[in-house]
């Protein structure tokens, strides 16, 4: 699940990531506004086991992200606005008082920023 918080006054957005509880061992939300790095935004998890990673981005901005879970396996979100070839694509809202795909409405951009393309094959976490 993906949902987008309000928009802070400098223009900001907290956008919250959130994965099931059978997921085994740990995941990490990769993507081009991280370099794809999978130490930069590891998923934490609830007391109720879900993972979720909370990362704060600019409004009216898409990026592009999988999660990449422990030995190397890669996840997409069937939230996701938007795939492509390599992988997710979240558009952050633009509009004041929008929210993501949490069923509270949303404003979906026509196009996104260029994006570095997404590592192949199995990587270690």
């Amino acid at each position: 699940m993906i949902r987008q918080g309000e928009p802070t006054e400098d223009g900001l957005v907290d956008v919250t990531f959130t994965l099931p509880a059978d997921i085994p061992g740990h995941v990490s939300v990769v993507g081009d506004f991280n370099h794809w790095d999978p130490y930069a935004h590891p998923m934490q998890r609830s007391r109720q086991g879900a993972h979720t990673a909370v990362i704060t981005l600019p409004q009216g901005t898409s990026i592009c992200f999988r999660y990449l879970a422990e030995g190397g396996h890669w996840l997409d979100d069937p939230d996701a606005d938007a795939r492509d070839e390599h992988g997710c694509i979240v558009h952050v809202s633009a509009a004041a008082g929008g929210k993501g795909k949490d069923g509270s409405g949303g404003a979906a951009l026509n196009g996104h920023r260029p994006r570095a393309a997404a590592p192949q094959g199995n990587a270690a976490t």
